[in-house]
Parts: structure tokens; sequence; C-alpha cells
């Protein structure tokens, strides 16, 4: 199926009504078919008036215990895997102004326990240095100055106990000359002291240990615990809600993450790369 951009994340009315009808056809209450699904009336009640976004499984037990028939049930499947994704268009983002970014990233981030970092092409801001943030900005036209303060607010997540982090970083990103040798150098000293934080695990992946072409990375994502992912591309990003989705990503993330090196190995090739930079 063909996504289009203005479409996603707008679909959840229209599945609303298409199950709404399939209802009304099956001609059952809603507390019968909450039962069959083994769900709660209200939740039911909630999807079918469009307050709550469901997951495409709870879709498909709802279809089950209509008895829906395909070309319907072939259409609300399609609207639902659209109701689970989101597009964040840059554009749009740069419009309401990037810092207004940094707040629903701090939001989301408050609201997760668990991250997994898949960092291809740059260093992510968790772990950036104010001048490497500086210049991973620079394209952006106006003042960055509230970007990048709230850039470095959202570092002091990482020091929160109740959530754990995983960084995965190609040598790509890691020596990638953003910025200046002495900038970089001290971005990758930064990485060896963000490595011993208790919560942080940060990984790299030295060019010549990578997979096969099979396992190619294509694009930088995040995972938030097992809600959503988030995959960055050149003029946005998708987020991703549907659970076969987010089971896909982090079956990706740990085949990378079999090519990383961890812990001190990590720490004494990042200080390497750093070593060249001031050479």
């Amino acid at each position: 199926m063909t996504f289009e951009p203005e479409s996603l994340g707008q679909s959840r009315t229209d599945l609303a009504a298409e199950l709404r009808s399939e209802h009304r056809r099956a001609g059952i209450t809603q507390t019968r078919l909450a039962q069959r699904c083994n769900m709660s009336q209200t939740k039911i009640s909630n999807i079918e008036g469009g307050k709550l976004t469901p997951a495409i499984v709870d879709v498909e037990l709802i279809l089950e215990a209509l008895g829906a028939e395909s070309p319907a049930a072939t259409k609300i499947l399609a609207l639902a895997r659209t109701a689970n994704t989101e597009w964040q268009d840059l554009w749009a983002s740069r419009r309401r102004g990037i810092d207004k970014k940094q707040d629903e990233l701090a939001r989301l981030e408050s609201a997760t326990a668990e991250f997994r970092f898949f960092l291809p092409t740059m260093i992510t801001g968790l772990l950036a240095t104010p001048d490497y943030v500086r210049a991973s900005l620079a394209r952006n036209p106006g003042n960055m100055s509230k970007t990048v303060a709230k850039k470095l607010e959202r570092q002091q997540v990482l020091t929160d106990p109740s959530k754990s982090f995983t960084f995965l970083l190609t040598e790509q990103a890691v020596r990638w000359p953003l910025a200046s040798p002495i900038t970089m150098s001290m971005q990758l000293d930064r990485l060896v002291s963000v490595s011993r934080i208790p919560t942080v695990r940060l990984g790299v992946i030295p060019l010549g240990t990578v997979g096969p072409v099979t396992e190619t990375p294509l694009s930088v994502f995040t995972i938030y615990d097992r809600r959503l992912v988030q995959v960055e591309t050149h003029t946005g990003a998708l987020v991703l809600r549907d659970h076969r989705d987010v089971t896909a990503y982090r079956d990706d993330f740990e085949r990378y993450e079999s090519y990383a090196l961890f812990g001190d190995e990590c720490r004494e090739q990042l200080s390497d790369w750093a070593a060249g930079f001031r050479s």
C-alpha cells in the first residue's frame, strides 16, 4: 500500500466511521462486540467514536468478531494502518518553530522508560556538545539559540535512574566532519564521558564489522519502549505505532547491536578517533 504524507495520522475519523458501519451491518450490540473481542465496552465506544486510535491487532479482532468480509475488511485494515502512521513535515516544523519540536521530544522522553537510538549518519542531540549542536543547526534560518538551549536541557534525562538508553552509532556518524577538528575531538570525548553514565549503554560500529548487504542500515530511527518508532528522513520523520513496525525495528536494532563495540572497547575506539581529529 502507498501512503500519501498528507493522509498519515488523519484517518482515525474515517476508520471509526467504517467500523461503525460494519458494526451496524453485523447487527450486534456494542457490549456483545466487546465480549467477543475481550475488550471493554468503553474501549469499543472510544474506537467507534474516533476518540482512540486502535492498534491494528485490535481492528483485526473487531473485524473477526463482526464477521467482516473482503473488500470491506481490506479497506478498514488499510485505514487502520494509515491511522497508526504519522508524518512530521520538516517545513511545517520550521514554520511552528524548531524549538517547539524540542518540547514535543521532551514530553515523549518523560513518558518513556526504555530508549533505543540507531544513528548511522550523525550524533543525536542528547549526546552532543553545544558546539556540535550549533553546527548541526547551521542550515536552519533564524536565531537558533532557543533551540540549542532546549536541546542541551533535554540531556538531563540521561541521568534519570528510572530510564535506560542504548545508543548505536556507526563510524560514519561519529567521524563525519560536521564541525572543526577541535570541535569533533571534544565531541568524541563527550561520547566517552556519556558512556560512563549508569543509565546509558553506548556502542559504536566500526567500518569493517558490518554485516551482509541484506542488513545495510537505511535511516536514523529511535524506538520508544514498545509503543512507537520515529524514523527520520531528509525532509521529516515518520512515526510508526503499529506493533509489527515496532517489532521489526527492534529486531533490526538487535542485529546492528551485535556488531557494536561497548564498554572499554568502545571508549578506546572513540579515543583513537578523537586523537585523529586532534592531529
